[in-house]
């Protein structure tokens, strides 16, 4: 029997499954992981249950790299990102009181996953994503209004994939797909 001071293990979620997914796959194409190796650890992640499980898979690899997270913060105004600039791995974006626009349409987008996590009083955003990316933003947590999205007719192969998460207060989040 478990005394109540004890907590129990954390559940793995599947955008943690598949961070760990993505650190395997780039520590093996760095060359810091053999294939045997990377095979036995993507069996360890993908049957992993607990959030133990999927540390002990990743035990002994590099640290992420510097420079993969970036964060914007504004109080009052506008937030914007636009044209060929150079796409975090971790892009954290707050603003009590603005206005949030980034397009990812250009962007210079080096990591198979994006992370843009969202912390918007008032205010709306948009992000504009790549023609092909997958979109996730289960874990986008809104106050007053939905999130509008529309996932295009004919999905690509899937590359980017871009997962929004955080919480919005009362603004609305609009997320589109490049026409070109």
């Amino acid at each position: 029997m478990n005394s109540l001071s004890e907590e129990p293990q954390r559940r793995v979620g599947e955008s943690e499954r598949d961070e760990a997914v993505r650190r395997l796959q780039e520590a093996y194409a760095a060359g810091h992981v053999s294939h045997q190796e990377m095979d036995a650890r993507l069996d360890q992640v993908l049957t992993a249950t607990t959030h133990d499980e999927v540390e002990a898979a990743l035990a002994a690899l590099p640290r992420e790299e510097k420079g993969t997270t970036a964060t914007i913060t504004a109080a009052t105004g506008r937030i914007k990102r636009r044209g060929a600039w150079r796409v975090p791995r971790h892009l954290k974006v707050e603003s009590a009181f603005g206005r949030v626009r980034l397009d990812l349409s250009r962007a210079v987008i080096e990591h198979p996953v994006i992370d843009i996590e969202l912390h918007l009083g008032t205010g709306r955003a948009g992000i504009t994503v790549p023609r092909d990316a997958v979109v996730d933003f289960d874990d986008l947590h809104t106050g007053m209004k939905d999130t509008r999205y529309k996932p295009p007719r004919h999905p690509g192969p899937g590359r980017p994939k871009i997962r929004v998460f955080g919480a919005m207060g009362m603004g609305r989040l609009t997320i589109r797909h490049a026409r070109r």
